[in-house]
């Protein structure tokens, strides 16, 4: 199957018109990520293909290890399986510990973009750099309590920021709202270093409260529950006309 390419450029693949509008710092694409997480498991090749054909052009892939979190979600044979019946943008989530063991693996599963926590590494550079080698996008992941201003030194090597709106682990969580100030602190250093850089925000995100986030600056939409439950073309909409 041919594989679409949502994702805008990562940082060394930029055309020299492409690496001006990033010297110049901007908000990226408004983006929806449907967690399949939510999804119906036993029905999960045709929830995925009705996400896509309702216009989402990401699938949110979280993959837990009962360490990191407590939760257990699904790795390697899962990703592989659903490669094969999609060419949407596979945003793979890692919450695990040690998470340079598998990159590779993840990246030969169908991975376009993998985004690991900055508190399960020893050396968030050296994962950032083990992920761009690989030829994916490079995200970063922090949880509610962690500060912001511990992301600033990374963020001119990022793709992508995910800044957590719950705690990870659970789906179904409500929105914490001091995040709102916390993406629009992202947004405001990606502004001051001129950093064309996605902020991504996964956690309780429902059709009435995204605006909030879309309006301080995230463009990354992670959204599970409320796209998978009911109908999920109807839900996927809703999204979108916000975008």
């Amino acid at each position: 199957m041919k594989r679409q390419r949502g994702l805008r450029g990562s940082k060394e693949q930029c055309t020299d018109g492409e690496m001006d509008d990033a010297e110049e710092g901007k908000m990226g694409k408004r983006i929806l990520s449907p967690s399949i997480l939510a999804a119906d498991f036993a029905r999960l090749g045709e929830q995925i293909k009705e996400v896509e054909e309702a216009g989402a052009e990401y699938l949110h892939i979280d993959v837990m290890d009962g360490v990191f979190v407590p939760s257990i979600s699904f790795g390697m044979p899962v990703i592989r399986s659903i490669r094969s019946v999609t060419d949407r943008v596979f945003d793979v989530h890692l919450m695990i510990v040690d998470p340079d063991r598998y990159l590779k693996e993840f990246k030969a599963c169908g991975a376009d973009s993998i985004t690991f926590h900055l508190e399960a590494t020893d050396d968030a550079e050296e994962t950032i750099d083990l992920i761009r080698n690989l030829g994916c996008r490079v995200g970063m992941a922090i949880k509610p309590k962690t500060p912001v201003e511990a992301v600033r030194k990374y963020l001119s090597k990022l793709d992508m920021l995910l800044v957590m709106t719950v705690e990870p682990g659970f789906g179904g969580q409500k929105y914490i709202p001091e995040s709102t100030e916390r993406v629009r602190r992202v947004r405001e250093m990606a502004d001051e270093m001129r950093l064309d850089l996605d902020i991504q925000v996964d956690g309780g995100i429902t059709v009435e409260n995204a605006k909030i986030v879309l309006d301080v600056g995230a463009n990354v939409i992670v959204a599970g529950s409320a796209v998978f439950g009911a109908n999920i073309t109807e839900n996927v909409k809703k999204y979108l006309v916000q975008f």
